[in-house]
């Protein structure tokens, strides 16, 4: 049955008890209250009965908030066909029946409101946690609440009468000039999101910006970026920037192992085989080194003076590069001395053709 044909079956019951108008007003507000009880039964009853054997407690709380304002609902919309019912003067009921809307209104903006926490709550707690720590389901939230208020305050003018297109002529108007005034806001703002939703980066990998910044990422916000330098300085970047820019997440891939490079240039004349066994053994006997993918060791090019390798390791975090780079070149340095291999450095031989006259 539908609401219209509830309102038509209850007028009509209540023509039946006589030309009364005050019994048939207090038959009609007396029927929907009653539906309304029945519908209040069936929701907190029967269905909070499934609720309550469900797994998680979302049920529960989503019963307990909507029950009472259906009631109240049935119970305001039986006051309103009463208040038609008697037949009063067209002001004392518009006033009457704008104020039984205005009620109905504010219950149903505070349960909704309620509703919309009790969601971005369970949300928080049982999905990704990058949405939860950057800011986004707070953004969303809260741009929900605007969106319901403004719903609100719009229904709250028709049950008023009052027109409502000068009104949303201006607050165009207004939306208009605060876009423009906040542009630049505006532009992280949507950057952050693009940045939330795209994840070039997540919390605690190590990224290096376009503009030579160089950290862990210590917070993604919806205006900006946190980087920790590794001289323990936060740098705070907009997300416009970024978004712009190009990124090199040293930790991305499905990996979070970093690959390190060290260049080791021996003299002319020294054994290729040797050079190659002392990189590898080094490189094998430090802790950090991971052993798969095994370290390696290139013959990269002959130079101007020496003869050019590479030594190419893993370690598991890059924010360890440094450190770990200045133990691997100290290690190689001694084992190099200590298999007397020498490490040549650039020599200019100058030949004077003339000396000028003393």
């Amino acid at each position: 049955m539908t609401l219209d044909e509830l309102i038509t079956k209850t007028q009509a019951l209540a023509e039946i008890v006589g030309p009364n108008i005050y019994l048939q007003a207090a038959i009609i507000a007396s029927a929907f209250i009653i539906v309304g009880k029945i519908a209040d039964w069936i929701v907190s009853g029967i269905i909070g009965r499934f609720a309550r054997e469900s797994s998680n407690d979302f049920d529960n709380q989503l019963v307990d908030l909507v029950h009472r304002p259906i009631f109240l609902s049935f119970a305001l919309i039986g006051l309103g066909l009463a208040t038609n019912r008697l037949g009063v003067p067209a002001t004392p009921t518009f006033i009457t029946i704008g104020i039984l809307k205005t009620i109905a209104i504010f219950v149903w903006y505070n349960t909704v409101m309620r509703l919309m926490a009790l969601v971005v709550e369970t949300f928080g707690k049982t999905h990704d946690r990058k949405i939860v720590q950057s800011g986004m389901l707070s953004l969303l939230h809260i741009v929900m609440k605007i969106v319901v208020l403004a719903l609100a305050g719009y229904f709250l003018f028709l049950a008023w009468n009052i027109d409502v297109t000068a009104w949303l002529a201006s607050a165009g108007i207004v939306g208009l000039a605060l876009s423009f005034a906040a542009k630049d806001t505006l532009s992280n703002l949507f950057a952050g999101v693009s940045i939330i939703m795209d994840a070039p980066y997540k919390l605690g990998d190590f990224i290096t910006l376009d503009s030579g910044e160089r950290g862990v990422v210590t917070n993604i916000g919806l205006r900006s970026t946190r980087l920790l330098t590794r001289d323990d300085i936060e740098i705070t970047i907009p997300n416009g920037l970024i978004g712009n820019g190009k990124i090199i997440n040293e930790a991305g891939g499905p990996p979070s192992q970093h690959r390190i490079r060290v260049a080791v240039g021996v003299a002319y004349g020294s054994d290729v085989d040797q050079v190659i066994d002392v990189l590898g053994s080094v490189a094998n006997a430090m802790p950090e080194i991971l052993k798969v993918p095994e370290p390696r060791v290139r013959f990269r090019v002959f130079g101007a003076s020496s003869l050019d390798f590479e030594l190419l390791c893993w370690i598991a975090k890059p924010v360890d590069r440094g450190r770990i780079t200045h133990e691997l070149n100290c290690a190689v340095y001694k084992a190099l001395n200590a298999n007397q291999i020498v490490i040549p450095f650039p020599q200019r031989d100058l030949h004077v053709r003339s000396m000028p006259a003393p």
